[in-house]
């Protein structure tokens, strides 16, 4: 069976090609197409396609930015008015895993990569390359999405100029209502580092602020048994539980919102081994006393490098988040183990004595890079050595 390429008269809304299957037989060219379209062999093996019905509907769509500026394009999908902060992301691929990110809740992202996914390019979309250069110049903005013709302009606008995602608690909408048991692991193309890993199993509780099921999926790897709890969890109940370790996950804004997660960190640290992981990362922070600031665009992607100080090793890393820790307002003895090269911003903490550890990015990281997986082990390590002390 052979593919070709036919090229199609079509509008720059549709695909410019389109990919057939054909095989030959004595009378005829059988194909086989994917794609909506109506098909026509003639008896000297001429192919006729004429398109059909899209499988989703299309619509006129506006992104009103609060700096003034209207951006015209098509939309597919939801339909209705949404407002968020718009982020760029640069990652090459996994937009799957970042389009199902609860990190990302409150924002809109942009992808900045060229070619995502099998894609067509047409004239009426619109020039992303654009928006990001903006974003880096001016920093996030808010935004207004609508597919709704009877908004005006002005109206949308004024509604991106009168919300903020600062101090708006995110994660109380993404965090499960009630605690679950996690056992599944990731597949056999994910068993690229053993370091750590052996028969022995520990109770780890993670506390979901809107966790990424491969957090789940690498700590079930390395030998945890997982009790998953809702963000508003209290700390007493997870100190009942007799767990071996916690887990603070990733979640959306800002982590000055939400001081009963910082006040449920301060009362678990120092008692059990603990690791923070993005947003829990940022928690930890707080509940040593440090703050956090927001920064001008964040970090969205699968390309950052990472110095990790105690080696000096560079970790490339996949990031989402738009806020950092403040590493001169922590006390003394809390320790910096990784800085982020582009811009010197906190990306790793640890503080021995209160058996703790955090990054700022993601090791778990699907589809990648995988460079820091070994944190996991080094977590195990840090429950081992206190349940060897017990």
């Amino acid at each position: 069976m052979a593919t070709v390429a036919l090229d199609c008269p079509i509008t720059t809304h549709h695909l410019s090609s389109i990919a057939v299957s054909q095989k030959s037989s004595k009378t005829a060219r059988v194909c086989t197409v994917r794609c909506s379209a109506s098909i026509s062999v003639s008896s000297d093996g001429g192919v006729a396609i004429g398109l059909g019905e899209r499988p989703w509907k299309v619509a006129d769509a506006r992104l009103a930015l609060e700096d003034g500026s209207i951006w015209r394009a098509k939309s597919f999908g939801a339909s209705g008015t949404q407002v968020g902060e718009v982020v760029f992301n640069t990652s090459l691929t996994g937009y799957q895993e970042i389009l199902t990110d609860p990190s990302y809740a409150g924002q809109f992202v942009l992808m900045t990569n060229p070619h995502i996914g099998n894609t067509g390019v047409n004239f009426d979309d619109v020039d992303t390359r654009a928006i990001t250069r903006r974003l880096r110049q001016d920093g996030s903005l808010i935004g207004v999405l609508s597919t709704e013709e009877s908004k005006t302009d002005e109206e949308l606008l004024e509604m991106s100029r009168t919300w903020d995602i600062v101090g708006v608690d995110l994660i109380s909408g993404v965090s499960c209502i009630a605690p679950y048991k996690w056992v599944n692991k990731t597949g056999s193309e994910w068993e690229f580092n053993f370091d750590g890993r052996d028969r022995e199993t520990f109770h780890v509780i993670a506390y979901d602020f809107g966790i990424k099921h491969n957090i789940l999926r690498r700590l079930a790897s390395y030998g945890c048994n997982i009790t998953v709890v809702p963000s508003t969890w209290p700390a007493s109940e997870t100190l009942k539980m007799k767990a071996d370790g916690v887990i603070f996950s990733n979640g959306p804004g800002d982590p000055s919102a939400v001081p009963y997660a910082v006040k449920t960190v301060k009362e678990i640290i120092g008692k059990i081994p603990v690791f923070g992981i993005c947003m829990g990362h940022q928690l930890l922070g707080q509940a040593l006393g440090g703050k956090t600031f927001k920064m001008k665009f964040g970090h969205h992607g699968g390309n950052h490098p990472v110095r990790n100080l105690r080696n000096g090793c560079v970790e490339i890393s996949a990031q989402n988040h738009n806020y950092a820790v403040d590493p001169a307002s922590l006390p003394e003895g809390v320790e910096v183990t990784h800085v982020n090269l582009n811009d010197g911003t906190c990306a790793g903490l640890a503080f021995p004595k209160l058996k703790l550890m955090s990054l700022q990015y993601h090791p778990e990281a699907s589809p990648g890079p995988h460079d820091s997986d070994t944190v996991f082990a080094e977590f195990v390590q840090l429950m081992r050595l206190e349940k060897q002390k017990a």
